[in-house]
């Protein structure tokens, strides 16, 4: 099988929403003291949590939960719940960190994406992006360069399907021109990113560490699946 096009996550895969302790310095829980150092750990968590539902929601929630990615008001909705719960009963203080979540500004390329990019771009190989997400993250790649080795983007909130539904890596692959088997899935969910492989695309699982912890891990990916 020859790759002609490389699929990739954003959120773990491509960029990570880097801890500011900047952010949460004067955030306060319900009796008005300070957070300390873990509950700020485990607030950062909660919000860049991909996949798996930490929390309990009444039946309300867990619809906005469930379809946060297809509508931004319902991303806003249970992201200020998940605050919230979380010990940020302050509105203006969630909503202050929530607005530093969706800024694309905020998020941090891996040290390897633009190598990675460039040197896909330069092969001749396709690349796409496709991400579960409710809110526009192209501007992230203009920021630091990298939109140029771009050629398609696929949002869950503006095509109304999510990962790992076909339907959606479908609609990357024939917006890229390529088929299915000749191309690779990037990403740090096996469970969503990971449903390329119902199309028979190959799949690369990436772990989701902190920008600084992970130097090579799109490059070692694409290495090993011989598309580099």
């Amino acid at each position: 099988m020859t790759i002609q096009a490389v699929m990739f996550d954003f959120s773990g895969t491509l960029f990570r929403l880097e801890q500011d302790e900047s952010w949460i310095d004067e955030l306060t829980g319900a009796d008005g003291d300070p957070l300390d150092v873990e509950a700020q750990a485990e607030l950062m968590r909660r919000m860049t949590a991909p996949v798996t539902q930490i929390l309990e929601f009444t039946d309300e929630y867990q619809h906005a939960w469930d379809n946060r990615d297809l509508d931004p008001e319902l991303h806003s909705k249970i992201y200020l719940e998940v605050l919230r719960q979380s010990g940020i009963p302050q509105p203006e203080q969630a909503k202050a960190l929530y607005d530093r979540l969706i800024d694309p500004s905020e998020w941090t390329p891996y040290p390897d994406a633009e190598a990675a990019l460039k040197e896909l771009a330069d092969r001749g190989v396709r690349v796409g992006v496709l991400s579960n997400i409710a809110f526009d993250i192209r501007p992230a790649f203009r920021e630091h360069g990298l939109d140029a080795y771009v050629d398609e983007f696929v949002l869950s909130f503006e095509v109304g399907a999510i990962k790992p539904d076909p339907a959606i890596f479908r609609l990357l692959l024939d917006r890229l021109g390529i088929a299915a088997e000749n191309a690779l899935m990037v990403g740090d969910s096996a469970e969503a990113d990971g449903g390329a492989k119902e199309l028979g695309s190959a799949f690369a699982l990436v772990e989701p560490l902190p920008t600084g912890e992970r130097e090579e891990g799109l490059l070692t990916a694409l290495r090993e699946h011989s598309v580099l």
